[in-house]
């Protein structure tokens, strides 16, 4: 009868939701008023809710914290409205390690026993939404339910996943204010929210997190990038399609492990940093379609590891300078729909380049000349006016002992073989080391290859 009930108040959502995007005046895109007031209902119905579960005493299990996992999965399996593909159909039973998309693995303080160290229901497509009991996970190194239809909020519980290593709620329909039960994850390194509804502020702290990887493009947050954007240790971040605004700021030439950054599709309206060229192990670098003003400074031109350049879609001016097109790695720089005037003759022989719609003399497709005199009879940009320098403390010294250079780019690097973690190695670990441990072993059977595919397709995308 419940599950009856719980299916029906999830038709009558779909249904409001459907009536919402008919009555749209915008030919099926929802107002701001529209999407607040579906999250309203989603929040109201999904937020506290907590299922209780009751053991059945002729069940047997390994151990209490087997026994936990089974009462946090059938709480998730109630909480679950639609699953065509039965990717949940086995999740019967005391046996949770042969659930399909659970992964158990020995237990880091207890080698003896067996726990929950992964859940992976990626592209599953479920519906539903994420209960509290979910916290009763305690050992969960990975989370991934990327690609389906879950809703609501993430559960406050979640922060008792002390060990939780990497958390990709990616491609689903969770709303409200950004997630900050992730700031008190302290094992997690890689955060993935892209394309959901969140909206509002990014707290500041997600910036002094010790993360190898944001992703939270594709929502709806808005809010000025904080001054401490630059103290984030992470090597890859993409922020596109939401409505930042404000500078781009002065921190972000301190990211020493910077390989990618993705800005593009905000509302950044300050020069770029006149230093930025100290970003020296940076790939990919995309502020396109945001508003960016000024010259293009000849310190990119010291970017040498960069491959993809884009900054189109802005009202830079001033020449391009040669030292950018002589990049001993540049393959494709995109700089059309600005203002520039001058640009070398070697940037012509680059194999990908793009300067259409701006004031170069004798280049085809350019903007009209009134178009160009009207920009360019503006008085010079004051990149000073902005105030986009720094107006909190430096970042302290690096703490070595938790973030050695190894272990803090674990991305980039092929982990070793599962049979490779003897008991006595794992005994004289340190503690971050013994979650990437963990971490390993259910990236075994995940056949974890999440990151360097996002990082090597995060080019051809479109943010």
């Amino acid at each position: 009868m419940k599950k009856t009930i719980q299916i029906l108040l999830f038709f009558f959502f779909l249904i409001n939701l459907t009536n919402a995007l008919s009555i749209s005046s915008d030919g099926g895109v929802l107002s701001d008023n529209e999407v607040r007031h579906i999250q309203r209902r989603q929040l109201l119905e999904f937020a506290e809710r907590s299922v209780k579960i009751t053991v059945d005493p002729s069940l047997t299990f390994e151990n209490p914290r087997l026994r936990n996992a089974y009462i946090a999965l059938q709480a998730w399996k109630q909480a679950i409205l639609s699953d065509p593909n039965n990717f949940t159909s086995n999740w019967i039973g005391s046996n949770v390690c042969n659930y399909t998309g659970v992964f158990c693995s020995l237990a880091l303080d207890n080698r003896k026993i067996r726990t929950v160290a992964g859940i992976d229901l990626n592209h599953a497509d479920i519906a539903g939404y994420l209960p509290e009991e979910l916290g009763l996970l305690s050992d969960l190194a990975l989370f991934h339910v990327n690609s389906n239809r879950f809703c609501g909020t993430v559960p406050h519980r979640f922060n008792r996943l002390k060990l939780l290593f990497e958390l990709d709620l990616s491609n689903n329909r969770f709303a409200g204010k950004f997630p900050a039960v992730v700031l008190q994850l302290p094992s997690l390194k890689f955060l993935d929210l892209r394309f959901n509804e969140f909206e509002g502020t990014v707290p500041k702290e997600l910036f002094s997190k010790d993360l190898d990887a944001i992703f939270i493009n594709h929502n709806r947050f808005r809010f000025e990038l904080p001054e401490n954007f630059g103290d984030s240790p992470v090597s890859v971040i993409v922020l596109a399609n939401n409505r930042f605004h404000g500078c781009v700021p002065s921190s972000l030439v301190e990211m020493k492990n910077l390989n990618e950054i993705i800005f593009m599709n905000n509302g950044l309206n300050s020069c770029l940093p006149s230093d930025i060229g100290r970003l020296k192990n940076v790939t990919v670098f995309d502020v396109s379609f945001n508003e960016l003003v000024g010259p293009l400074p000849e310190s990119v031109g010291e970017m040498v590891s960069v491959e993809q350049l884009n900054v189109a879609h802005n009202m830079l001016s001033g020449k391009i300078p040669a030292s950018i097109c002589q990049l001993p790695k540049l393959e494709n720089f995109t700089y059309s729909y600005n203002f520039f005037t001058g640009e070398a003759p070697v940037c012509l022989r680059l194999p990908e380049f793009d300067d259409r719609r701006n004031c170069l003399p004798g280049r085809p497709a350019q903007r009209s000349p009134g178009q160009c005199k009207a920009f360019l009879s503006r008085p010079p940009v004051n990149c000073g006016s902005f105030g986009c320098g720094r107006s909190v403390s430096p970042r302290p010294p690096v703490d070595h002992y938790h973030r050695s250079s190894e272990y803090h780019t674990p991305l980039l690097h092929h982990r070793r073989s599962i049979d490779s973690f003897g008991k006595h190695e794992t005994e004289t670990m340190t503690w971050h080391e013994q979650i990437k441990t963990l971490y390993d072993v259910v990236g075994q059977f995940l056949h974890r290859k999440t990151i360097l595919r996002k990082k090597q397709i995060i080019r051809k995308r479109n943010g």
